[in-house]
């Protein structure tokens, strides 16, 4: 499911009215559509979310989560795309599985619905894992603290009977962090292999390099080849990406050079 090797690129199909990068699609047709193109463009996976995670979003209910994203889940996965949907909420986990669906993305990593675990046990669906908190402090060092949260995630899913190659972790990038912080989680990301699993890296268009940098949304795709390569560099898997074109090349180009690094005598 997750083994590593060729790094996977996962292409990113909002189906709501408030998605941060202004992606939101609210029309079934055109978000399959987006999805269809992502695949053609080189998408390993298309992520399906119908609740904008961006902060200060709307919490909407499970049921409207539902008719916005499974309809595309089912279309996608009926045209034989490998499918995750983008939840952190059992009933819709349940629906996307049952349209198709083989992979859950949570971005609370079971804290919100431990029960995903178990649905994925069931199902032999894959698991990516994310690090999330409310607010960004911290009492210790923060890397070690991203550790530990993933850690308890992990121990969850094997509980629930998850095989290790069916579960992936991402350390969160713009959940529970402020933007310093993010570049702090960037830089030491080869400290999370050490939890034995993929690594996914999302920080496509992230707020960080608006803040950081003065990257205005359509000049956020440069900052976001420059995390994608480095993430690649640093040990990253999975990288999930709005701009799937751009991102595959700026992918293959990275694993390359991270290949070359490897054979390199010591």
């Amino acid at each position: 499911m997750f083994e590593r090797g060729r790094v996977k690129v996962m292409g990113i199909v909002n189906v709501t009215p408030d998605s941060f990068s202004g992606d939101g699609l609210t029309d079934h047709h055109m978000a399959i559509e987006r999805g269809l193109r992502m695949a053609e463009a080189g998408a390993d996976i298309v992520d399906v979310g119908g609740e904008s995670t961006r902060p200060g979003h709307t919490p909407v209910p499970a049921a409207e989560e539902i008719r916005r994203a499974i309809p595309v889940v089912e279309a996608l996965a009926a045209a034989g795309l490998v499918v995750s949907i983008d939840t952190s909420k059992l009933e819709v986990a349940r629906a996307a599985a049952d349209a198709g669906a083989t992979i859950v993305n949570d971005v609370w990593g079971l804290r919100r619905s431990p029960g995903i675990a178990r649905l994925a046990a069931e199902r032999g669906l894959g698991l990516v894992l994310m690090h999330n908190q409310v607010g960004n402090r911290y009492p210790g060092d923060l890397v070690q603290a991203i550790v530990e949260g993933l850690s308890a995630s992990i121990a969850e899913a094997r509980r629930a009977g998850v095989p290790p190659d069916r579960i992936a972790i991402d350390p969160g990038i713009g959940f529970g962090k402020d933007a310093g912080q993010n570049l702090i989680v960037l830089r030491r990301l080869g400290e999370l292999r050490r939890l034995g699993h993929p690594l996914l890296v999302g920080a496509s268009r992230k707020g960080f390099l608006g803040r950081l940098f003065g990257q205005e949304m359509p000049r956020r795709i440069w900052g976001t080849a420059a995390v994608v390569a480095v993430s690649i560099l640093r040990g990253a898997d999975i990288v999930r990406v709005h701009d799937v074109e751009e991102m595959v090349a700026v992918a293959r180009v990275a694993e390359a050079l991270r290949a070359e690094r490897e054979e390199e005598p010591r």
